[in-house]
């Protein structure tokens, strides 16, 4: 689940299919995203102090996170992402499609970082 708010993401599959929008919030616990403009329903609204006309309210539902494919910004296409871990120990996603990076998903830790690390093969020179 490497999709987060703001995004520009694809509808993949259901009424709204192809259809290209931005993402407003993400809900992890239930693997659902609200995007702009996709799954529509029609909620009743009955007479209240809040709506004193009522009538019928247009509202957007979520959407499962499987259902939608994130669209790269460079290359345009719809694509998975993945994520790595760059030299310095930071953690990116990135376009499976053109391996251009998406935005940071974790700061620099030292445990993760390649540049300096004795292997296995170093330790045993060294003896």
């Amino acid at each position: 689940m490497l999709i987060r708010t703001g995004d520009n993401v694809e509808v993949i599959a259901g009424n709204d299919r192809g259809q290209k929008s931005r993402v407003i919030k993400v809900d992890r616990s239930t693997g659902k995203a609200l995007v702009e403009g996709v799954n529509r329903v029609k909620k009743h609204i009955r007479r209240s102090q809040k709506y004193p006309q009522g009538g019928v309210l247009s509202k957007e539902m979520p959407v499962q996170l499987s259902n939608l494919k994130y669209v790269c910004t460079s290359c345009g296409a719809a694509t998975r992402l993945g994520a790595r871990f760059l030299d310095d120990g930071s953690k990116e996603r990135f376009c499976k499609k053109c391996n251009a990076s998406a935005g940071q998903i974790a700061p620099a830790k030292k445990a993760h970082a390649t540049a300096g690390v004795k292997t296995a093969k170093t330790i045993k020179s060294k003896k």
